[in-house]
């Protein structure tokens, strides 16, 4: 995969399903990042091909619970993101949905409490031994590419000795979070400390953080010197913010997107998450819309009258 130049979607929970990651390729992004899944999961799951959507799913066994689901068009560009403590299980887990991505990506950054109390996501940025167990395991084994995503450390040394470390590993790329562990989103993200790495590293880094308009890519790039920008609230507010002819009405992406989560299939949870997250933004949830939406049980009830 190529990583300079390009724009990115982010790894969000509950948001980066096939449909919502469809809608970000329909609007110009290049690469992009699925949900977070936990290799306890993945493990549980068996390689399924739907047919009648033409999607390959991942499903836990025994059950119709879809895990993770992809398709053909977007397999040179879909980067399956992982959470893992274990670096032989993560190899168990990634052998099962290698063959169908692009990329495997661990996660270390996520600053939620089920991810730190399981050793999982930011938890990793304390335990170098560990990183170098995982990445070094996945790496051998894999004939895929193996990429790993982080937040700042508490000082920009600490996160340079980290990604010097992580790099020497051989990934062949890093994407960084400007923000740490204890920041929240209201925080402004450090964009000259993603500099700092970039200047430390010989690989391309791929910069994240407080991306909310399209203008903000090569704001970001020119101020870190980044190859790559990847967005996460700006493209789940609205995901145009990747079109280069400017964003579309959010009502007119949200309507695009519960068309796309119909055609593929996409979970009922999942799709109300988002689409109330786009609402919650630009509008409220107080309004007869928003309330409409707790009330559904299916895709097709999430659709308006007469669409």
């Amino acid at each position: 995969m190529d990583y300079q130049n390009k724009l990115v979607l982010a790894p969000m929970v509950r948001v980066g399903t096939l449909s919502f990651r469809m809608l970000a390729a329909e609007y110009s992004a290049d690469i992009t990042y699925g949900e977070e899944i936990i290799d306890h999961k993945l493990v549980k799951c068996e390689r399924r091909t739907n047919v009648a959507f033409g999607t390959t799913e991942f499903v836990e066994k025994g059950t119709d619970n879809v895990v993770f689901s992809t398709c053909e068009e977007e397999k040179n560009r879909v980067v399956f993101q992982m959470g893992t403590s274990d670096a032989v299980r993560a190899l168990k887990a990634a052998e099962i949905v290698c063959n169908d991505v692009a990329t495997v990506d661990i996660n270390m950054g996520c600053p939620k409490a089920f991810s730190i109390q399981g050793g999982m996501g930011a938890a990793l940025l304390s335990k170098p031994e560990l990183i170098h167990d995982i990445l070094a395991t996945l790496k051998r084994n894999l004939d895929v590419p193996v990429t790993c995503k982080i937040r700042l450390l508490k000082s920009p040394a600490d996160t340079i000795e980290l990604a010097r470390r992580i790099e020497k590993l051989g990934v062949p790329a890093l994407a960084v979070h400007g923000r740490k562990i204890a920041d929240r989103p209201r925080d402004p993200a450090k964009w000259d400390e993603i500099a700092d790495v970039v200047a430390a590293l010989s690989i391309p880094v791929i910069a994240n953080g407080d991306v909310l308009e399209y203008d903000d890519f090569s704001r970001i790039q020119a101020a870190t010197g980044a190859a790559s920008v990847m967005v996460a609230r700006g493209a789940m507010w609205n995901a145009s913010i990747f079109s280069p002819k400017g964003k579309s009405h959010w009502e007119d992406v949200k309507k695009k997107y519960l068309r796309k989560s119909i055609l593929w299939n996409n979970d009922v949870k999942s799709t109300k998450y988002t689409i109330k997250e786009m609402i919650a933004h630009h509008s409220c949830l107080e309004l007869p819309e928003g309330k409409s939406i707790n009330k559904a049980d299916t895709l097709e009830d999430l659709a308006p009258p007469g669409s």
